[in-house]
C-alpha cells in the first residue's frame, strides 16, 4: 500500500461498518434514521424522505452530504433510486486503496472525465443487482416519527445524567469515608 499524500492512514481509520464520519449538524441516531430512509425510499429520493418527517429540519443538501459519507464516496449517481443499505458501500469504499485514489474527509472524491449517462446507467444496474434490497426487506422498514427519535435522544441523554450522577455520589462517599477517618485521627492525637 503507499502512503501519499492523498492515501494515508490514519489511527481512526478502520474498516468496520461505522468507518464513516457524521457530518456537522447531524447526531449519530440522525445518520441511523437517514440510513433506514436511505434504504426505504432510494438513494437521492430526498422529497419523499421529507414528506416522511423523521429527520424534520435536514436539507435535501444535508442529506446529500451525509450520504456521500455514508458511502464513502462523493459521487452517490450510480446508487440514483437504489433501495441499498450504504454500510455495504461504505464498507467497500473504506478497504479501496491506491495512487489512483483520492480522499477528502474520508470519502473517496471524483477524479478523470465526467461519467457518461450510459456509464451511470451502467453502474447503477450493476448495483442494483449486486446490492439493492428486496422489496419486501425495503417495505418493512419503519422509520421514527420526529417524537420517536427526541425520546430516543432524552432516554439517552437521562442514562447519561444517571451515571454522572453516580459517579459523584461514589466521589462524595469517598470522601466523606477519607475525611472521617482523618477527623478521627485528629481526636485521637488530641
Amino acid at each position: 500500500m503507499t502512503a501519499g499524500a492523498r492515501n494515508i492512514l490514519r489511527s481512526n481509520d478502520s474498516a468496520s461498518l461505522w468507518n464513516y464520519t457524521v457530518a456537522p449538524g447531524w447526531s449519530i441516531n440522525e445518520a441511523e434514521v437517514l440510513r433506514k430512509a436511505l434504504m426505504k425510499f432510494g438513494v437521492g429520493n430526498w422529497s419523499k424522505i421529507i414528506e416522511s418527517n423523521c429527520l424534520v429540519g435536514k436539507t435535501n443538501a444535508q442529506m446529500n452530504l451525509q450520504t456521500q459519507r455514508m458511502l464513502g464516496q462523493q459521487s452517490t449517481a450510480e446508487f440514483a433510486g437504489l433501495h441499498i443499505d450504504p454500510r455495504v458501500i461504505g464498507q467497500k469504499n473504506s478497504l479501496i486503496q491506491g495512487d489512483h485514489i483520492r480522499r477528502k474527509n474520508g470519502c473517496i472524491v471524483n477524479t478523470g472525465a465526467k461519467l457518461s449517462r450510459d456509464e451511470i446507467r451502467r453502474r447503477v444496474a450493476e448495483n442494483k443487482e449486486q446490492y439493492e434490497l428486496t422489496e419486501e426487506e425495503w417495505n418493512a422498514i419503519e422509520l421514527p416519527l420526529p417524537e420517536d427519535v427526541m425520546l430516543e435522544a432524552k432516554k439517552a441523554e437521562k442514562i447519561r445524567l444517571e451515571l454522572e450522577l453516580k459517579n459523584v455520589q461514589r466521589q462524595i462517599a469517598m470522601l466523606r469515608k477519607s475525611g472521617g477517618k482523618k477527623n478521627a485521627e485528629v481526636t485521637n492525637a488530641s
